[in-house]
C-alpha cells in the first residue's frame, strides 16, 4: 500500500479557467474529481486544506461504502479490519450482528479506515486519474449569472483570486461556506448529529466487530439520547476510533459536554477494548442529516454528500452517500439544467428512507423513549439484524422482504406528513 510519505506532488498553480470544478477533497469530491477526469472532462479539485488531513469521523466503512470503493477502483487500496458485523450493547444484554450475506449489491463486511488515510488515497486517485489538484485554497463565492455559475471566488495565500468554471461540484462538507453562499440552507426542524470522536491504542485493534452501544450514560450514570461506538482501525495503526453521539432537534437540543462524556465513555470500555492510554485528538462536530437542506443545486452546480446533507439520521454514517452523490453528479453532468434535476434525483434515491429515519431519530432524542425501545429490542436477534441493515444503508430499491417493503411504507406513510421533505 502506498503511504503519504510515498506520495510527492509539486504544487498546483491556481488555474484562471476550468471545465468542472470540485469543491472539497474529502470522499465525496475526490471520488467525482476521479470519475468525471476518466469521464474526459478538465478537472480541478481544490480544498482548503492540505493533505493529508485529519476529519472528525467514525472512520466506519459499512458494506456499502465499500462496494462504492470498489467501483471506484480502490477496493484494494487499503489495510483496515475486515469488519463482520456490529457488537450491539445495552441494558445488560449484547447481540453480535453479522452484516447481512452478499449480495449483487454489497459484500458482507466493512471496514474501519482514519480519515487521513482515507480522503488522501481517494484523493490521490483522483490525481491519478488525470484531475489536477489546488490545496490551501478555500471557495468563498460565486458568481452567478442566469442561475449558472460562472466563476467561484477563492481566498489564496497570495490573496483573493477567480476560477471561472463551466461545471461546479460542491463537497466542501457539513458548514459548506460555498454552498451556503450559493444558497443553501439548513433547517433543524428535523434531527441532526452531535458527536465527538478521539483515538486510543487498544489490544483489540484488529478486532472483526465494530462496538456499538445503544445505552450511553454520563458519569453521573444519566441516560443520554445518544450512543457511543468504538471501531478497530487495524494491527498496523493499534488503535480504535472510539466516539460518542447524540441526537437533537431544534426544539430539543442536546446539551452535552462531549469531552467529559468521551472520557466517561472511553474509562467504561478501557478493560473490554484493552484500552492503554488517554483519548487523543479529541474533534467533534454537528451533523445535518436526512436531506434536511434546501437549495442543493443550481443549473451548473451541485451540492453532494455532507453538504446535501446526505447522512443517516440514525447513526450519521455519510462516506457511503458521499461516494454515491459522486458517482450520481458525474452522470448527470453534461445536462443542460442540474437545478430541478439533482434534487427531483435525490429525492427518488433517498427521500422515503430520510424521512422514517429522521423521524425516528426525532423520536429518539426524548430519554425517556430511549430504553422503551432499546430494552426489548437488544433481545431480539432479528430485530437487530433489522436494525443494522436499515444503520447500514443496507436496503435498496430491488429488495422486496418484508423488512424492505415495511422499511419503504414507513417513509412512504412519514414521507406524506413531512412539512418539508428532504432536500427542499
Amino acid at each position: 500500500m502506498v503511504r503519504d510519505t510515498d506520495w510527492v506532488s509539486a504544487p498546483t498553480p491556481l488555474p484562471t479557467r476550468t471545465e468542472v470544478l470540485v469543491v472539497g477533497a474529502g470522499p465525496g469530491g475526490s471520488a467525482a474529481a476521479a470519475a468525471a477526469a476518466k469521464a474526459g472532462h478538465e478537472v480541478t479539485l481544490l480544498d482548503a486544506a492540505v493533505f493529508p488531513r485529519d476529519k472528525t469521523c467514525g472512520d466506519g466503512l459499512t458494506p456499502r461504502a465499500i462496494a462504492e470503493l470498489d467501483a471506484l477502483g480502490l477496493g484494494d487500496a487499503f489495510n483496515g479490519p475486515r469488519i463482520e458485523g456490529l457488537d450491539l450493547q445495552g441494558w445488560g444484554r449484547r447481540q453480535q450482528v453479522r452484516w447481512p450475506q452478499a449480495s449483487d449489491h454489497f459484500p458482507d463486511y466493512g471496514s474501519a479506515v482514519a480519515r487521513t488515510e482515507l480522503d488522501d488515497r481517494i484523493r490521490r486517485h483522483a490525481l491519478d486519474a488525470g484531475a489536477a489538484m489546488v490545496s490551501g485554497v478555500k471557495a468563498v463565492g460565486a458568481t452567478i449569472i442566469g442561475g449558472r455559475v460562472t466563476a467561484v471566488q477563492v481566498n489564496t495565500a497570495g490573496g483573493p483570486a477567480e476560477i471561472e468554471v463551466d461545471k461546479l461540484i460542491v463537497a466542501d462538507g457539513v458548514k459548506s461556506a460555498l454552498g451556503t453562499s450559493l444558497g443553501r440552507a439548513w433547517h433543524r426542524g428535523t434531527a441532526y448529529g452531535v458527536a465527538a470522536r478521539a483515538y486510543v491504542e487498544s489490544g483489540r485493534c484488529d478486532d472483526r466487530w465494530m462496538g456499538s452501544h445503544l445505552e450511553l450514560r454520563d458519569g453521573a450514570g444519566a441516560l443520554l439520547p445518544g450512543y457511543g461506538w468504538v471501531f478497530p482501525l487495524g494491527a498496523e495503526s493499534g488503535l480504535v476510533n472510539i466516539g460518542v453521539g447524540a441526537l437533537a432537534t431544534e426544539k430539543r437540543p442536546a446539551h452535552m459536554a462531549l469531552r467529559p462524556i468521551i472520557e466517561h465513555y472511553t474509562n467504561s470500555q478501557r478493560d473490554s477494548w484493552q484500552l492503554s492510554g488517554p483519548p487523543v485528538r479529541i474533534a467533534s462536530a454537528l451533523l445535518p442529516m436526512g436531506g434536511a437542506v434546501s437549495n442543493v443545486a443550481g443549473a451548473n452546480w451541485v451540492l453532494i454528500g455532507d453538504a446535501a446533507a446526505c447522512v443517516n439520521p440514525l447513526n450519521g454514517e455519510g462516506i457511503d452517500y458521499a461516494l454515491e452523490t459522486a458517482r450520481f453528479a458525474v452522470e448527470v453532468l453534461g445536462e443542460k439544467d442540474l437545478s430541478a434535476l439533482w434534487p427531483d434525483l435525490l429525492r427518488a434515491r433517498y427521500a422515503l428512507a430520510f424521512s422514517a429515519a429522521r423521524r425516528l431519530a426525532a423520536v429518539l432524542t426524548v430519554p425517556k423513549v430511549v430504553p422503551v425501545l432499546g430494552r426489548p429490542g437488544i433481545r431480539s436477534s432479528a430485530l437487530m439484524s433489522m436494525v443494522v441493515r436499515v444503520m447500514g444503508n443496507l436496503i435498496t430499491e430491488d429488495d422486496t422482504d418484508l423488512i424492505a417493503r415495511a422499511w419503504r411504507t414507513a417513509g412512504i406513510v412519514s414521507s406524506r406528513i413531512d412539512s418539508r421533505p428532504p432536500f427542499s
